[in-house]
């Protein structure tokens, strides 16, 4: 289902994931495995913590609770699947390829999705630091309720991504390419770093007057009195 289309401004709004799980068999409590396949699985409250399924495929599964600190999951396939309360630093999805997915109430510092592809994907609720999405590609990406510290956006090419009640904390655009990309439902925004690719983006006024002195800074622009 597409979210609003700004009115007015010609943006086109995310197209939001439908996932609809079927009935679930619980993971047997093994460790992953480097291109597992793991289809129509919950996995409830486990240690995943330092394990290594990369290469895997995730396909119709509900992780719920998990610890996920240093989990390799680089170049993993998440797939309709619904990732709640998960928790972990270090997590690698460097990559990885996340498709028609929601992530609720994640609580994850320094996660690497560098490279990754994200499509029809909802983050909504929890606190994610140090997000690293350089050279990342992402479609159809809502952003919901959720704070972001310092999340990286370097080289990333993001089209049809909303912001929504939401707090970007020192984020950094270096080289990024927006395109329909909605900010002005971000309750905090704040770009320390390629703050002139904004182009291809809406803000609102309030958020261009908070904006002020990064773009006048980056235009050479001195302000006095």
């Amino acid at each position: 289902m597409a979210s609003r289309a700004a009115g007015g401004t010609g943006v086109k709004g995310a197209r939001r994931p439908e996932v609809r799980l079927p009935a679930l068999e619980a993971f047997d409590g093994g460790v992953l495995e480097p291109d597992g396949d793991y289809d129509g699985l919950e996995f409830r409250e486990l240690d995943l913590a330092g394990q290594d399924g990369g290469g895997a495929r995730f396909m119709d599964c509900a992780l719920t609770g998990c610890a996920l600190d240093e989990t390799r999951l680089r170049n993993a396939r998440v797939l309709d699947s619904v990732l709640t309360g998960v928790r972990g630093v270090g997590t690698d999805l460097s990559d990885a390829t996340l498709r028609d997915v929601e992530l609720v109430d994640a609580r994850l510092g320094g996660v690497q999705v560098h490279g990754a592809v994200l499509e029809r994907v909802v983050i909504r609720g929890g606190k994610i630091d140090y997000l690293n999405l350089r050279t990342a590609r992402l479609r159809d990406v809502v952003f919901e309720g959720c704070v972001l510290v310092e999340p990286d956006f370097g080289g990333a090419h993001l089209e049809r991504v909303e912001f929504i009640d939401c707090a970007l904390k020192r984020a950094d655009l270096t080289a990024a390419t927006l395109t329909d990309v909605d900010l002005r439902g971000a309750v905090e925004l704040d770009i320390v770093r390629g703050v002139e690719r904004l182009a291809g983006s809406v803000i609102s006024t309030a958020q261009l007057m908070d904006l002020a002195p990064v773009l006048a800074a980056q235009m050479g622009v001195r302000v006095e009195g």
